[in-house]
Parts: structure tokens; sequence; C-alpha cells
């Protein structure tokens, strides 16, 4: 499918599937959103340990390189895991303006890296900060009591609803440990629902911009 990067409203960059009319991040500002609902609300529950990640849509690469800012400030040495069965292209990759709009040109290397370092194998970005790319399907993943935090950022239910059915999140709940963090944009009731019926604890929190509510969910 064509995808054109666009800017959205606080000036970061994200990438627009105009046969979805849909956008890999919020129109309402790509780097608010990621901050609000994965760190905010997600990694700052962290502290001081080590950090076992999962990203469902690694994509832009916006997520796992926000992360890797934060994770000083929270004391975490992380192993990150992101999922995506059609990565983004070094064409497009070049036209994202994530390095400049965090003010972070001291790590552009990083985020340049994040995109072309080998897939299916353990990277090492830095001492503290691990990145493995898997070329994969969601409905392939098969980790059993792995990752403290996931990050649920695939395509919203309107276009791919395949990817938030209870199959999807019996993975999800399956591959997390026990008092382990998922954090998603959607707020849908079709969501949450899918997510308890599988086990997970569930909590509507305030969206980011331009959304009323996400979801939080926990395995307890």
């Amino acid at each position: 499918m064509d995808r054109k990067v666009i800017i959205t409203s606080d000036g970061s960059t994200t990438i627009h599937i105009p046969e979805w009319d849909e956008q890999y991040h919020s129109i309402h500002g790509a780097i608010q959103e990621a901050n609000h609902v994965f760190i905010k609300n997600g990694l700052s529950l962290f502290s001081d340990r080590k950090l076992s990640i999962l990203e469902i849509g690694f994509g832009t690469g916006l997520n796992s390189f926000i992360t890797f800012l934060e994770a000083e400030k929270f004391k975490l040495s992380i192993d990150y895991v992101g999922v995506e069965a059609y990565p983004v292209t070094s064409e497009v990759m070049k036209k994202l303006n994530y390095v400049s709009e965090l003010k972070a040109e001291a790590f552009g290397s990083v985020f340049d890296e994040m995109h072309t370092k080998d897939w299916e194998v353990k990277n090492e970005i830095s001492s503290k900060f691990t990145l493995t790319k898997r070329k994969q399907f969601f409905n392939e993943i098969k980790d059993i009591d792995t990752f403290d935090l996931i990050y649920f950022d695939a395509f919203g239910a309107r276009v791919q609803p395949d990817l938030w059915t209870e199959d999807i999140f019996k993975l999800m709940y399956d591959s997390i440990r026990n008092n382990g963090v998922l954090v998603t944009y959607s707020a849908k009731g079709s969501v949450r629902r899918a997510m308890q019926a599988v086990g997970f604890t569930v909590e509507r929190l305030e969206g980011p911009p331009g959304k009323r509510e996400m979801l939080r969910a926990t395995k307890k």
C-alpha cells in the first residue's frame, strides 16, 4: 500500500495510508500521543530495574526511540522487542522528523540504527538498551511470561478489527509476566471487553490529545 509522510498537529510526522485513511500515529500529535500513552501511562510505572518491552507495531520507530531517550530518567535497562509484519522503507524513514522535534540530535545515529540494524537478532543499541526487531504477524507471537510491558500500537479496529480480538489479547496475556502492564491508545468498549475476557484487569485513563480515554490492562 502507498505510504505518505504527513505532519501532525504537534509538528511531528506520521505515515498516512490513503487506501485506509489511517495513520500510524494520531494526527493530533504523534509525539504527544507516544509520550502520553506509552511513557506517562506505561514506562513511568517502572524504575531502577531491568525491563522487557514488547511493542505491537514497531512501525516508524517513534515509540522505541522515545523509550530509549526516557530510559535513563527512570534508571532502566531495557530489552526491547518490536514486532512488525511490514517494515517501513528507508526512503520513508528518512522523511520522519522525530530526532529534530525531540531535540535529540545527539542521538540521531541511534534512531537510524533502530531502522538499519538487522532483523531477527538482538542488537545492542547502548549498554542499557537492546533492540530485537521481529518481522512477524501478531497472531504468530508465542512468547510465554516474557515481558513486563506491552505497547499495543496496532492499526485501529476500524481498519484491522482482527488485531483487537480475544485471540490476540490471549497471546498478549500469555506473553506478559504477572503484574505486567499493557497500554494502548484505544478505548473502544469491545477492546476493553476482549482484554477482560482473557484475564486482564482493565482501567480507563485520560486519553492523549484528541482522544477522551485510553486503556491500561494489568495481569494480576
